[in-house]
């Protein structure tokens, strides 16, 4: 059985790809977050049993934001290639299993283990077989993060868009690649990741967590200044975070929170987690608190790790100096 286990002048490394990891502590990061069921699934795909993977899927059906969720959290795990490949070959016509293959292999070429080119064709087979999927076109737009063109991934962006116009995790990477585009040295405030946070966050409904988006563009502009010596490297030096339209932007963010929240949203734990990052940066350490113990343990890497600082210390710092707790 086979096991698969526009240019910038100063372009900054991309962040880290997901996937677990944990601190010496035990303080640690699981992209699953509180998905239980997903959790439980991808041991048991650890385990070679991806009918557990085909009841899940299936059950999630074409709510594409957490199916797109599901599929790359499984997709990340080393084994899940040469796994789903047995699936896929057991059920040929099975659009799951070509979506699951498709996209453990654009990982594998993230780690240097597969052949883009290969990647991309069975990301777009797997798109042929299931149109209405937006997640194999959300595969390719994150080996095109590290891969392809500005042009490449705007057209791939657009395919997502086109399938699932409030797609998060696809409106995340475009706000990550655009932030990467720096020219000059300073921070220009109309730059366009701000531009398209605030479109895509008008254009969307009310109750959309895409009205976080804003936020997230704040901090992966940070990302960038800081990584090439704009900005302090340590957030709490920065005046990034004090400027009119950041105080704008964190209180919008905020007053959407109160009022919406997303409960059920399969990756509101990455929202509250740049939103807590936020509100503590920008001195409100009452509304982080209050993020905070939403949050609970589902902590995620990013935007704590921004530009490059250990994301475990810096999470519990924050929490506790906001929520009183020790670390």
């Amino acid at each position: 059985m086979h096991r698969g286990g526009r240019s910038s002048r100063m372009t900054p490394p991309p962040p880290p790809p997901l996937g677990r990891s944990r601190n010496k502590d035990g303080f640690g990061y699981d992209p699953a977050l509180d998905d239980t069921a997903l959790v439980s699934v991808r041991d048991a795909l650890a385990q070679g049993r991806w009918g557990d993977v085909r009841t899940l899927l299936a059950e999630t059906g074409d709510d594409w934001d957490r199916r797109g969720h599901r599929l790359i959290v499984l997709a990340t795990e080393p084994t899940s290639a040469g796994w789903a490949e047995d699936w896929r070959l057991a059920e040929p016509d099975s659009s799951d299993a070509a979506a699951l293959h498709a996209c453990a292999k654009v990982f594998r070429a993230l780690r240097g283990k597969e052949d883009p080119v290969v990647a991309r064709e069975l990301c777009r087979a797997a798109a042929r077989m299931a149109p209405a999927d937006p997640s194999p076109w959300l595969a390719l737009l994150i080996l095109a993060r590290r891969t392809g063109t500005d042009e490449e991934r705007l057209q791939i962006f657009d395919q997502v868009r086109g399938r699932h116009r409030e797609h998060h995790h696809a409106h995340f990477l475009m706000t990550a690649c655009l932030a990467e585009r720096q020219q000059g040295d300073r921070d220009d405030p109309f730059h366009e990741v701000y531009d398209f946070a605030s479109w895509a966050a008008e254009q969307a409904p009310a109750d959309s967590p895409l009205c976080v988006l804003p936020v997230v563009a704040h901090a992966e502009r940070f990302r960038v200044l800081a990584a090439v010596g704009i900005e302090p490297r340590d957030p709490a030096y920065s005046r990034h975070w004090g400027s009119r339209r950041a105080r704008q932007v964190m209180k919008s963010a905020f007053d959407w929170w109160l009022e919406w929240g997303t409960e059920e949203h399969p990756r509101r734990m990455v929202d509250l987690n740049f939103l807590a990052h936020a509100k503590y940066y920008e001195g409100r350490p009452g509304e982080a608190a209050a993020l905070f113990n939403r949050i609970g343990r589902h902590a995620t890497e990013e935007p704590w790790s921004y530009p490059d600082r250990d994301p475990g210390e810096a999470f519990r710092a924050v929490r506790s100096a906001a929520t009183g707790r020790p670390r």
